[in-house]
């Protein structure tokens, strides 16, 4: 992991000054995302006052404040009455359950405990290499993961990891991995993931998908593909989720 030398000012952009066209507090935003991106303040960590930052750069107190409303909209700061401005901490699990309905006494479950069934070293293919942003002929570690409710299977998991941003996953015993894996990749590789996109499908279970999942083979199923990503835009995972159809729910507000 590449570690900075936080006790020197790094640039505020990449030029001392706003290209011609640029607004002040848009190339000040551009340097603050900078400094996010590479690690200088952490996911769920708080910014310096403000009054600060704005002497730090040799800007108006407004000018900060637009360049951090900016971020803000973006998603990748968060105001706190009372606090100050924060980065936004990542995403804390997979929130797969919502689009499920598996309930006892008709009260949501507790986070699904984890199970990793296979994990190996592969060869991208050439749509993951695309996704991941990897060369031709890169590495991904792949990930088989049984999820489970009061010790009943509920979804199946096929997860792809760039290498070797996930190194460390591919040495480490699974049996000490958490139930929630986005911490998890903060914590042991320094992976934040800060959003996340899912596209819903369906299809039928295979007889092997079906037998994980304790189900008939041929059973309708959803299938859930997602596109994770880190705070700077990077695709840093990959994941299709597969479960019960007849679990199936999605509740949409229309206004």
């Amino acid at each position: 992991m590449l570690i900075q030398d936080l006790t020197s000012t790094p640039p505020a952009a990449s030029g001392d000054q706003p290209a011609p066209g640029q607004s002040r507090y848009g190339w000040l935003a551009s340097g603050l995302r900078a400094r996010i991106t590479q690690g200088e303040w952490i996911p769920g960590t708080a910014l310096p006052p403000e009054a600060l930052l704005a002497k730090e750069h040799g800007v108006a107190l407004g000018t900060l404040r637009q360049a951090l409303a900016l971020l803000v909209a973006e998603g990748l700061l968060e105001r706190r009455h009372g606090r100050g401005t924060f980065v936004r901490a990542g995403l804390g699990g997979a929130s797969m359950l919502r689009f499920f309905r598996f309930r006892n006494a008709g009260e949501l479950q507790a986070t699904p405990q984890s199970s990793i069934l296979a994990r190996s070293v592969a060869l991208a293919s050439v749509n993951e290499a695309d996704a991941l942003g990897l060369p031709a002929g890169a590495s991904v570690l792949t990930l088989e993961r049984l999820r489970s409710l009061d010790g009943r299977p509920c979804l199946l998991e096929h997860i792809t990891l760039p290498l070797p941003a996930f190194a460390a996953l591919a040495a480490s015993s699974t049996e000490d991995w958490d139930d929630l894996l986005y911490p998890m990749y903060q914590r042991v590789c320094g992976v934040t993931v800060h959003r996340a996109q899912d596209q819903l499908s369906f299809g039928l279970l295979s007889a092997e998908q079906a037998r994980r999942l304790q189900l008939e083979a041929g059973h309708p199923c959803v299938q859930v593909q997602r596109t994770a990503f880190d705070l700077a835009g990077r695709c840093i995972e990959l994941r299709t989720t597969l479960g019960d159809a007849f679990a199936f729910q999605y509740t949409a507000q229309v206004r």
